[in-house]
């Protein structure tokens, strides 16, 4: 890919989901609900903790948001899995927009969560560093991240792994 952009708003993330955007490869980001940002602050290929790329993204936290009407009733707080799914996201965005061929699927890490998104918090900040990118018979995603709620770290997350499958993996159920 030549001129990459880095920034996103929330249609284009939209036009992503739907495999709209030009020049994305077929690595696709979940629609909603379950697309777990609003933008795409800052992306990149060699800056982050390990000069590897990095990827900042931002929820807009509204008290009407699907999950806090179920999770839970009368005690409304964001699913810690959600805040973790939007850092796999991420990081799969990150090996498409590279140009890496093949659907995303979360192979997994280690988080700890030291709090919680309620409704009295009004943004969410979502970032990865890339730690290592391996191209080879598929594409994988190795990130550290991090997520803040109203700018305090809530959860931080180690090895995350993401990888890109290609459809004959897909069909024939090889995951990994």
């Amino acid at each position: 890919m030549s001129e990459r952009a880095q920034s996103f708003g929330y249609d284009e993330l939209l036009a992503h989901s739907r495999g709209e955007l030009p020049g994305q490869m077929d690595a696709r980001l979940p629609a909603p609900p379950m697309l777990m940002f609003d933008r795409i602050t800052h992306i990149d290929d060699n800056g982050g903790s390990f000069g590897k790329g990095q990827v900042r993204a931002e929820l807009d936290v509204k008290p009407d948001l699907w999950f806090f009407k179920c999770h839970f009733i009368g005690d409304p707080v964001m699913p810690g899995c959600l805040g973790l799914d939007a850092l796999w996201q991420m990081t799969g965005f990150f090996l498409g927009w590279g140009g890496s061929p093949g659907r995303g699927r979360a192979l997994g890490g280690e988080i700890k969560m030291s709090g919680q998104v309620t409704t009295d918090i009004e943004c969410v900040e979502y970032g990865i560093d890339i730690k290592r990118v391996l191209r080879s018979r598929l594409t994988l995603g190795i990130a550290d991240g991090w997520v803040k709620a109203d700018g305090k770290q809530i959860y931080e997350a180690n090895d995350l792994r993401v990888g890109l499958f290609t459809d004959a993996q897909m069909q024939d159920n090889r995951i990994g």
